[in-house]
């Protein structure tokens, strides 16, 4: 993969930009689980779109990182924002690494937090950090791993942040869905952590009312937030389910969401008991992966 190159200077920067160029073209190499490619943005100069067998998992700006471009990432990231006051560092754990979007965006809004990436692709993390550099100031230690097996040896209440963004090609795997894995993350939370967990549903929605359901099982506090015709089963997409021990920022996340570019419905409450539809909790016995996305969904 040789060794990271640096960009020319941007103007008003005063540094160069490390990392592979948009002159070098896109990318594809072969990592442990499957193809993965680095696609350029044709939108910003110093962007790049991760694929893993086709499908998106991180889009990272090496010049920006705190540029979100993947809408339910800004959903986290608002979290992230919110989880305390402006540039508080926090502890965080990462469960599901890819290119380490939120990793970048929580040590570039929230300086000297402490982070560690779950990521079970050690050739995946090696072509990332290649590729795609981190600061060397930040402390992100990427740890190769089941991102169960690493959230279950996390100590109890050492954690402000957990983020559970794992998928074996474009599937949650059913380990990491369940009741008992809820739990370990709400074990590992401080009193005022916060958990959020991305996942993909379509159609009738079973998937993502059973981990709704899951979530309420553990934790006193849930919302979901999602694109309403995902909610609608028109589409296949993203669900963002949120998750504390204390009341959730939902004044401020309504608002901050109303801002975002695309459209977003946020539930709580009674409209999120509805919407689970006496759908099961998911346990260890019981638990599937997520579905498949439907044919053409990434083309």
């Amino acid at each position: 993969m040789g060794r990271p190159r640096t960009t020319p200077a941007v103007p008003g920067r005063t540094h160069a930009v490390p990392g592979r160029t948009h002159a070098e073209g896109p990318l594809t190499a072969a990592v442990a689980s499957g193809t993965a490619e680095l696609r350029p943005d044709r939108d910003r100069p110093h962007a790049w779109e991760l694929r893993l067998d086709g499908a998106p998992q991180s889009l990272v700006d090496l010049a920006d990182p705190t540029h979100l471009g993947f809408a339910y990432q800004r959903r986290i990231g608002h979290l992230i924002d919110l989880a305390a006051p402006a540039r508080q560092p926090l502890t965080a754990l990462h469960l599901g690494g890819g290119a380490l979007t939120l990793a970048r965006y929580t040590a570039a809004t929230r300086p000297r937090s402490r982070q560690q990436v779950a990521e079970i692709d050690t050739e995946l993390t090696a072509l990332v950090r290649t590729e795609l550099p981190l600061d060397r100031s930040w402390q992100v230690k990427v740890r190769g791993g089941d991102a169960r097996a690493v959230l279950e040896r996390t100590p109890d209440d050492s954690t402000d942040l957990v983020v559970a963004d794992v998928f074996a090609g474009a599937r949650v795997p059913a380990h990491c869905a369940t009741v008992e894995f809820a739990r370990h993350a709400a074990r590992a939370l401080t009193g005022t952590g916060h958990y959020a967990a991305n996942l993909t549903d379509g159609g009738p929605l079973s998937f993502a009312r059973a981990q709704t359901a899951t979530l309420l099982a553990v934790f006193p506090e849930v919302c979901l937030i999602a694109d309403p015709a995902v909610l609608r089963g028109k589409r296949f997409g993203n669900l963002v389910l949120l998750a504390a021990h204390t009341p959730l920022p939902l004044t401020d996340l309504t608002r901050r969401l109303a801002t975002d570019p695309a459209q977003a419905r946020l539930l709580h409450g009674r409209d999120l008991t509805d919407f689970t539809a006496g759908a099961a909790p998911a346990t260890d016995s019981t638990a599937v992966p997520s579905p498949a996305p439907p044919p053409k969904t990434f083309t």
